[in-house]
């Protein structure tokens, strides 16, 4: 069995690998040939933690194997990363284990691949001011992958602790684009791309705030009970989403279907948007909204690259489990 430790799969997964990879896990989703297994997510009544696992397979590649992990919020106190989680491959001939792959750095890269991918395929391609909603360890990841995807010229943010915007100004500043705090008012009046990345149980932006035309990528929500944005926005928008089943469940999706507001059949698979097999942005004043929920199929993708990166440069260590 190969390990990949968190400083290998860092020095292996940048945002274009984990961009190809998502896209490309996306479309096969899409055409039917990987498919993701129930997800089992709790709180633990210890810690505050809520821990799971997201495990799937992809005939295409072949992919099999699952992520466990969760979110402690009372790491950030001990110098500790939030989220905590590891990927486990398997052989999907033989069902041995084949890879273990420390997944915290590659969880937030391919989360922000997620968004960037509905950015590619469903912003305006005028899109210049981008919107971030959240400023958390996520929120400096899905900056830079957005950033890669039109040609921004300023970002704005908001969050609920004012206190933690030095994160995006830093990134913004490390990439060269302009950074300015505002009100939710002016975020949505002024971004052409709007992502949500926050932990939050209750929405914060309503439809009232958001402009025609822009994008909004909401990648927070991914647990029963988590709300960013207000239903009434989402059944505003044209919808897309990782896994439409996964996005009425537990997405930002999943107020609004239970409000009766959407059904999800309305939403649109960004898998089969990338294949051509469906329509994305239909015309410039048209708001969408991509429900990245997260999906094990993801997790596997990006620990596949970085195991097979890592291969190829001898990066990885082996440990015999037979012996």
């Amino acid at each position: 069995m190969l390990i990949v430790t968190e400083t290998m799969a860092k020095s292996l997964i940048g945002m274009p690998e984990a961009f190809d990879a998502v896209e490309n896990v996306f479309s096969a989703m899409a055409r039917g040939e990987a498919r993701n297994f129930p997800v089992v997510r709790e709180a633990l009544g210890h810690a505050d933690a809520l821990y799971g696992f997201k495990s799937g397979f992809d005939a295409s590649a072949p992919a099999l194997g699952l992520k466990a992990g969760g979110y402690w919020p009372g790491n950030s106190d001990k110098g500790l990363t939030n989220h905590q989680s590891t990927v486990m491959l398997v052989d999907a001939d033989t069902g041995q284990p084949t890879a273990l792959v420390a997944g915290n750095y590659l969880t937030a890269a391919r989360t922000a691949a997620a968004s960037s991918v509905s950015i590619q395929h469903l912003a305006r391609p005028d899109a210049r001011v981008l919107g971030m909603l959240g400023a958390g360890f996520q929120s400096m990841f899905q900056m830079r992958a957005a950033l890669r995807q039109r040609d921004f010229e300023r970002v704005i943010g908001w969050n609920l602790h004012p206190e933690m915007l030095a994160n995006l100004e830093r990134t913004a500043a490390e990439e060269g684009v302009p950074f300015k705090a505002v009100s939710l008012d002016r975020l949505g009046a002024e971004a052409d791309v709007i992502i949500t990345i926050t932990s939050s149980f209750e929405a914060m932006l309503k439809a009232e705030h958001v402009s025609p035309g822009t994008h909004i990528a909401c990648m927070g929500t991914d647990t029963v009970g988590k709300q960013e944005v207000d239903p009434r926005l989402v059944a505003a928008a044209r919808l897309f989403a990782d896994e439409p089943a996964q996005a009425v469940q537990l997405g930002e999706c999943q107020h609004a279907a239970r409000a009766g507001l959407i059904a999800e059949h309305e939403i649109t698979p960004i898998g089969a948007v990338i294949n051509g097999d469906a329509i994305g942005r239909r015309d410039a004043d048209e708001i969408t909204l991509f429900d990245g929920t997260g999906v094990g199929l993801q997790d596997l993708a990006v620990a596949c690259r970085a195991v097979e990166l890592a291969g190829e440069r001898g990066m990885a260590r082996h440990v015999d489990l037979e012996s």
